[in-house]
């Protein structure tokens, strides 16, 4: 999977990417399909307790599943929206088997 990571006005500390990165494909488990991960990471304005943004969209074999938060840290943030991410993926991946036994049943049951 490729993941690209945007920072918007501020520069990513090697640290906070390595986080990224390790979270990121972890959601590789749950779904053997992600081509991408588009991270965005911001600062929301005014300096508050929480304003710090975090934004994944995954594009997954002919379908595309995204995420957003806002907390305290980048890492709170990346965390929440990775187990969004996880429960989006598992409804997905679910909803594909689902589709593919009702049709492998009606071509045995048609035979």
């Amino acid at each position: 999977m490729e993941i690209k990571i945007q920072a918007i006005h501020f520069d990513v500390s090697e640290r906070l990417e390595a986080f990224v990165q390790k979270k990121i494909l972890k959601l590789e488990q749950f779904h053997d399909g992600i081509l991408t991960a588009e991270v965005n990471l911001r600062v929301v304005k005014p300096e508050t307790a929480q304003n710090k943004q975090a934004s994944v969209r995954l594009k997954i074999k002919n379908n595309e599943c995204f995420a957003e938060k806002i907390s305290d840290t980048f890492e709170e943030a990346i965390d929440h929206v990775s187990d969004a991410l996880e429960k989006q993926l598992v409804k997905l991946k679910k909803g594909v088997n689902k589709k593919t036994a009702h049709k492998f049943w009606n071509i045995i049951n048609n035979a």
